[in-house]
């Protein structure tokens, strides 16, 4: 039941002592996070440290291996995994223990199947790589470190699901403290395999799959002892877990490829700059810029998916006022945090490139399109933060296809009309940066400040968590009264959002029934949803789609009623 809230109806400014709240809840969690993402920074910087250790050809064999396995490999696996941000909040937010818990199984067990293709194209890198002209000492140094690299795939299909999941009810702190723990052990480990036992580019790879392995044990430890406090319910029939995979698909492939179009592009940038006059010194200078923005983006892509969480949770809550003061703020966040990297960007342009290389010329080139990074980073932060948005009310297709038009049709032909028809050169591809975020931020702050019924996606995440349990197992007779419970599971809980004791369950749902005036406006119309079997995930997949947006009157106990309700829903909006 939605929390009474005196400004539940309100349009007015949010006061001050309420964006203090928001911003507390909300950097308590993303903190932590941030912190996770930049020692997994330094991770990746002390394996290239090492490969630099071993001498030029292992460097570059290192670098050609991580820039294909991040585009084939590691941005698919987070970006599937980002799907279950929307499922996993929500369902947090209203209590349904097993939707959370089986989304969590269902995705673990997608990630498993995607890793196949991947493994095998993985395998043949080096006869990819030399198809496509490049050196064979190298293509043949990067996949040695490729093969090496292969059970790391194996171990992130527990390990990014798990952070998502974790993230989606507010436990942030245990994924810093394991993050932490496995990359104080990185260093030592590299030390030992490379340097002691001599083993080289393979050293180099298994030290990172045994630090994630690391990873992925603290945090199943953890999870198995919370899973054991919050008594949440893990099946392990395949057919119960199966069972909802295709409904889930529908909402984490567009994630996906929402992450992956940006992802991948920076990798184009690359490709584009080798084409330039001077490639070696243009492609030096598109290296540390590239690790100039991932340094940078750890802080956006944190507060990203916190604010999903936090999002997804008050909608789930049936609090859609909440959700969207939890929104601004993180758009108000974002802006900030992008004003400060145009800042130091600026005033340290001249020394940054100092810390990567002593050329002069690099330094140079570098210092000259730092500040245009920065004015990147002014768009790249609200656009992240949006994102998170999106991906928390289920509408990560919305994302996906503004990526894809800024990215691939403004930022693409701006950078390549620049950096080659007009012979501006390196800044040109910068330029086509800039551009692409500044459509991309524009689209996404559109849809989510203008475009977005708070209400009605409050309604949305009820029907979700109401019916979520069309997800859950079925095994064998009886699903029908388990059913039943779930659903009062789901949405029966008191002021202070703790269950309700199993013995007046049923009772308060009839009396809940009986007084639908005190339930919220946006849930007026599902009083009868017990009788709505097919939303579920399946809705959250069709979401975008463009139709009406006004509901029935009131929804009644009648099939055909029903049937109508749910075709409206699933033509309700697409951009």
């Amino acid at each position: 039941m939605a929390e009474k809230d005196p400004d539940f109806y309100s349009h007015k400014l949010p006061s001050a002592s309420q964006v203090f709240e928001e911003l507390k809840e909300l950097w308590g969690m993303a903190l932590p996070i941030t912190a996770a993402h930049f020692m997994a920074f330094f991770r990746a910087a002390v394996s290239v440290m090492f490969l630099g250790r071993l001498g030029n050809l292992e460097l570059a064999g290192g670098a050609l291996s991580i820039g294909f396995t991040n585009i084939t490999g590691y941005s698919v696996l987070v970006g599937l995994a980002s799907g279950l941000e929307p499922v996993c909040s929500q369902a947090y937010g209203s209590k349904n223990w097993d939707l959370l818990s089986l989304s969590l199984q269902r995705m673990i067990l997608i990630l498993g199947i995607a890793i196949v293709p991947i493994s095998l194209l993985w395998l043949n890198l080096e006869s990819i790589m030399n198809f496509m002209g490049q050196d064979p000492k190298i293509t043949a140094m990067a996949a040695t470190y490729c093969v090496y690299s292969l059970p790391d795939l194996l171990t992130n299909t527990l390990l990014q699901p798990l952070r998502v999941f974790l993230r989606s009810q507010r436990v942030t702190k245990p994924i810093m403290y394991c993050s932490l723990l496995a990359v104080v052990f990185h260093v030592p480990l590299n030390y030992v395999l490379v340097v002691v036992m001599g083993w080289g580019v393979p050293g180099v790879a298994l030290a990172s799959v045994v630090t994630n392995m690391n990873m992925v044990v603290l945090m199943v430890g953890y999870v198995w002892w919370v899973s054991g406090r919050w008594e949440m319910r893990w099946r392990v029939q395949i057919g119960g877990v199966s069972g909802g995979v295709g409904p889930l698909l529908k909402v984490a492939v567009p994630s996906c490829l929402g992450i992956c179009l940006e992802w991948w592009w920076y990798e184009i940038v690359t490709v584009l700059a080798g084409y330039l006059p001077n490639p070696t010194l243009a492609v030096a200078a598109t290296g540390i810029l590239i690790q100039t923005t991932s340094m940078m983006y750890t802080v956006p892509m944190a507060l990203a998916g916190c604010v999903s969480a936090r999002v997804g949770n008050e909608l789930g809550a049936g609090k859609p006022y909440k959700a969207k003061l939890a929104a601004m703020v993180a758009l108000g966040c974002a802006f900030v945090i992008g004003a400060l990297n145009v800042t130091w960007t600026v005033f340290l342009r001249e020394r940054w490139a100092g810390l990567f290389t002593q050329d002069v010329l690099v330094k140079g080139l570098v210092a000259a399109v730092l500040p245009i990074v920065g004015l990147c980073e002014l768009g790249n932060c609200p656009q992240t933060t949006g994102c998170g948005i999106l991906r928390a009310t289920a509408r990560p297709a919305i994302g996906a296809r503004i990526n894809l038009g800024s990215f691939y049709f403004v930022g693409t032909p701006v950078a390549v009309g620049l950096a080659f028809g007009l012979n501006i050169g390196f800044p040109g591809l910068w330029f086509g940066l800039l551009s692409a975020q500044i459509a991309c931020a524009l689209s996404i702050l559109y849809v989510v400040m203008v475009r977005t019924d708070w209400e009605h996606e409050a309604f949305k995440a009820r029907e979700l968590t109401a019916t979520g349990i069309e997800m859950s197992a079925r095994d064998g007779a009886g699903h029908e009264e388990h059913e039943q419970d779930e659903e009062s599971k789901g949405l029966l809980m008191n002021g202070n959002g703790e269950m309700i004791p199993d013995d007046i369950r049923k009772k308060q749902l009839e009396l809940d029934r009986e007084d639908s005036h005190r339930i919220a406006r946006s849930q007026k119309r599902t009083e009868n949803n017990t009788n709505l079997n097919h939303a579920g995930v399946a809705q959250m997949g069709r979401r975008h789609e463009r139709g009406k947006r006004k509901f029935l009157g009131r929804a009644g106990i009648v099939v055909s009623s029903i049937t109508l309700s749910l075709k409206i829903l699933h033509t309700k909006v697409k951009i």
